[in-house]
């Protein structure tokens, strides 16, 4: 699987479990951030471990493909301009997240988008089991149906705000369960009907 998405478009904070285990209010709307294109990796590619941080993490995330340019959509309109669906680690480098205060510099590095192994459509994104692996052991395990904001929604609302072109990436939020990686980890996300998505953790040459 190659895209070329113009831009990465995530949503934050959009599991009732996640905003429980945060201690976070559920949003009212949609909280959206980017990621460059050049964060981009897929199955089996590397997640290079940055030195500047001290605590990366995971998220799994399920993962919207678009399929033509769009704007300014309904959400019973979204359906007919997704290409597809696939699972998605939303890599973050959270003591940077920290200390910004901001999300742009703990979400950009290389490699911290992966995407994979497939994409798959024709299935309802409403309701899929959704789970991470670190080294085999379960860290995190939830529901799409879990959802604050349904992928429909989260479409009708990006296009609201920018235009979304061919090959762009919608990153959906991830579910309760989210921690640390190292250097020699592996990683797997895995959702219901689309597959599983694997990463080893590296050092920077």
């Amino acid at each position: 699987m190659r895209l070329k998405p113009s831009k990465i478009v995530c949503v934050g904070l959009n599991y009732r479990d996640h905003a429980r285990e945060m201690q976070l209010e559920t949003p009212a709307y949609p909280v959206i951030f980017l990621k460059p294109p050049s964060a981009l990796i897929f199955n089996n590619d590397a997640i290079i471990y940055p030195p500047m941080t001290k605590e990366l993490h995971y998220e799994a995330e399920l993962a919207i493909v678009i399929k033509d340019r769009i704007k300014n959509i309904k959400k019973e309109e979204a359906v007919k301009h997704i290409l597809g669906y696939t699972c998605g680690n939303d890599i973050t480098a959270r003591d940077l997240q920290r200390l910004d205060g901001q999300w742009t510099r703990a979400k950009s590095f290389d490699t911290f988008c992966a995407l994979g192994p497939e994409i798959v459509s024709g299935i309802d994104p409403g309701n899929l089991a959704i789970k991470l692996y670190l080294n085999g052991a379960l860290k995190q395990s939830s529901n799409t149906s879990n959802l604050i904001f349904d992928p429909n929604y989260i479409v009708s609302f990006i296009s609201q705000v920018m235009t979304l072109e061919p090959e762009d990436i919608i990153l959906t939020g991830t579910p309760a369960g989210i921690g640390p990686m190292k250097v020699g980890d592996t990683v797997e996300v895995e959702i219901e009907k689309i597959g599983k998505l694997t990463n080893k953790v590296v050092k920077p040459k």
